[in-house]
């Protein structure tokens, strides 16, 4: 027999529910549009400090502020502001040798009294690390040992107790992205460098360049137009890319010969033995240049139903290969 859940039932009024998600929300929200007000040349300052650290910025924080320091650190990395998450109960147990004399740290405490923070104090102090505490207590003992200080102030938590960080950290979390964002944007941070640093993300897929997936050297399959029908299929069995590419002696691309040519080839009864590679390629075919998004072959290719492209440089020289399945293997396609 099955026991029975001790659980109480907990009776749920639609009216109740949403009136309370309701306030919730209209506070946090009342407490993000503040921080506009107080952003001052003490923010500048903090954009000046992160911007010019030779190092790395250390966001450290305890329990819920922990847990907003460390996707605050994240959305640094990611935009160009090379970051990392120090937990700082554990820099107290041999972890302090993270902090360089290069770096800067980012403190985040709503009282700026969490203990395990304020150790911190004496040890960046003799390192000389510059000290910008996110905070709602603008006399506390963080605030008084920091060079810049963030004013996350709230009037209330949305919490109906007041007593669960709720406003006060969905208010450092904005102001971390406010942070983030004003930084990539002195940097010139762009789509480019964003997808560098999400390769394995849509954006970064989308934004892949030819260069980064196509074959190179001796990976590309290329021909003379004088080689033997016999050789370029050898050729285009060995790389595997689906076509051969026909160059000339300065490896300008002539043409390219396929899956296709080789049927139209052998429907024209042309002699594998004594047919050339002039005689039997496609000219003048579609190519791509390792600029070009990776985005862009699969257009190519889809208008044009074919798999497999060269890539050319400015002056019609062949320097890569790009295959179908290349752009699947990356995701774009």
């Amino acid at each position: 027999m099955r026991a029975m859940s001790s659980t109480p039932h907990v009776p749920i009024v639609e009216a109740d529910v949403l009136r309370s998600a309701s306030r919730v929300l209209r506070i946090e929200a009342e407490a993000v549009k503040a921080l506009a007000s107080k952003l001052d040349t003490r923010f500048a300052r903090a954009c000046d400090l992160a911007a010019n650290c030779q190092g790395r910025v250390v966001v450290t924080g305890m329990g819920k502020s922990g847990h907003v320091g460390g996707k605050i650190a994240a959305t640094l990395a990611s935009t160009g502001t090379p970051a990392f998450f120090l937990h700082p109960a554990e820099a107290g147990h041999g972890d302090l040798g993270m902090i360089t004399k290069s770096d800067v740290v980012l403190a985040i405490s709503n009282s700026g009294e969490t203990p395990e923070v304020i150790l911190l104090l004496p040890h960046l102090k003799r390192l000389g690390v510059p000290l910008i505490v996110m905070t709602g207590g603008l006399n506390s003992t963080l605030a008084k040992g920091a060079d810049v200080v963030l004013d996350i102030s709230v009037p209330e938590e949305a919490c109906s107790l007041n007593l669960a960080p709720t406003a006060s950290t969905t208010a450092t979390l904005a102001m971390g992205d406010a942070l983030a964002v004003a930084l990539l944007d002195a940097r010139g941070f762009d789509h480019t460098e964003f997808a560098k640093r999400h390769p394995s993300g849509s954006l970064g897929r989308q934004l892949l360049h030819v260069e980064d997936l196509m074959h190179t050297g001796d990976a590309i399959p290329r021909v003379h137009a004088d080689t033997p029908l016999r050789d370029g299929l050898l050729e285009m069995s060995r790389k595997q890319l689906g076509m051969t590419v026909v160059v000339d002696d300065q490896d300008h691309i002539l043409g390219v010969f396929t899956d296709g040519d080789l049927r139209r080839a052998l429907d024209s009864a042309a002699d594998v033995r004594t047919s050339v590679m002039r005689s039997v390629m496609t000219s003048n075919p579609k190519r791509i240049g390792p600029k070009d998004l990776a985005a862009a072959a699969v257009r190519l290719m889809e208008q044009h139903k074919i798999t497999a492209l060269p890539v050319a440089d400015e002056d019609g020289k062949l320097i890569g290969a790009l295959n179908i399945h290349d752009l699947f293997r990356a995701g774009v396609v």
